[in-house]
């Protein structure tokens, strides 16, 4: 992400999300915590990063923000001083690839077809109404060398390391990272602790994506599997279904809302979400996740429909 309206700016500062120009990243550091198996977890600003570790190298998932790559970099050396093999990038997001063109000079990055083309187009993303930015093109050595349109798996450390597309979800490139051999995955951005979850509509998103891809997956993984969030502490899977369980039921409310013809005025004005103000956020507040419900559903940016770059 590039930039964004004062309103999203100042309601993002607590979540970590915001972009670079807006953030002082001189005072952030680098926390480093060991998941399970050969994967660790590095938080610092901007989206959680997920590294495999083993006698052949590092494979990292998502590099936070530009200014911190030094500082990543340091805190992968503290767990081994093996090189960086591969990135692999969950989506196009700034605070999730914003360390792009510093790793890439030293391994090649995978990431969905679509991470490529938005990167390098660039272009505006947002809820279709009050939380929006405009993504600016990125220079040659920040876009994947390594593009794929369903899956792929990477072999490495022992792990057949697998991203895996999820079409129109969070954006319209996620892909999650599953470690079979460690037992974890991590999500992206379609799992967040936060509260209600950003859905990037005008960068292809959709509730319904977000909801059967982050189905699919608690289907396909192990009972005991540990995730890794886009962004927040390491979960299980009683907190997605939990995730998932708001997601299907905000959904239904506003679907039966539109059935009743009522506007998206109508529908902020009657708080139809109340029940599920406790997800309401600095960042993604219960207006905004009703106007990102509504935009979803209806194809419709403040009363004109979506055209997707």
């Amino acid at each position: 992400m590039r930039t964004t309206s004062r309103i999203a700016v100042l309601a993002c500062l607590s979540a970590g999300l915001c972009f670079s120009q807006d953030q002082d990243f001189s005072k952030v550091q680098i926390k480093v915590s060991k998941v399970a198996g050969s994967v660790y977890m590095l938080q610092g600003a901007g989206g959680n990063i997920g590294a495999s570790v083993g006698d052949d190298g590092i494979v990292v998932v998502d590099d936070q923000y530009a200014p911190l790559a030094d500082r990543i970099q340091e805190a992968l050396k503290g767990i081994t001083d093996k090189p960086v093999r591969f990135i692999i990038n969950t989506h196009y997001h700034e605070d999730h690839v914003g360390g792009n063109e510093f790793f890439q000079k030293q391994a090649p990055i995978i990431a969905h077809d679509n991470v490529r083309k938005r990167l390098e187009e660039g272009g505006s993303g947002g809820n279709g109404a009050s939380v929006h930015f405009d993504a600016k093109p990125q220079p040659k050595g920040a876009l994947p060398i390594i593009t794929f349109d369903h899956d792929v798996t990477v072999h490495l450390n022992g792990e057949d390391i697998r991203a895996l597309h999820f079409p129109a979800g969070h954006t319209d490139g996620d892909s999650v990272i599953y470690f079979p051999k460690s037992n974890v995955v991590h999500m992206g951005d379609d799992f967040v602790t936060y509260g209600f979850p950003f859905i990037d509509v005008d960068s292809g998103g959709s509730i319904d994506g977000m909801i059967s891809g982050v189905e699919g997956a608690i289907a396909q993984l192990p009972a005991d599997v540990k995730i890794i969030p886009g962004h927040g502490p390491v979960s299980n899977l009683d907190d997605v279904r939990a995730f998932v369980k708001m997601l299907k039921d905000t959904r239904a409310v506003v679907v039966a809302a539109l059935k009743k013809k009522m506007t998206l005025a109508q529908m902020k004005e009657k708080k139809i979400l109340d029940p599920w103000k406790k997800y309401s956020g600095d960042f993604i507040s219960e207006d905004a996740f009703v106007e990102t419900l509504y935009n979803s559903l209806t194809g419709q940016k403040n009363g004109k429909f979506i055209k997707h770059n």
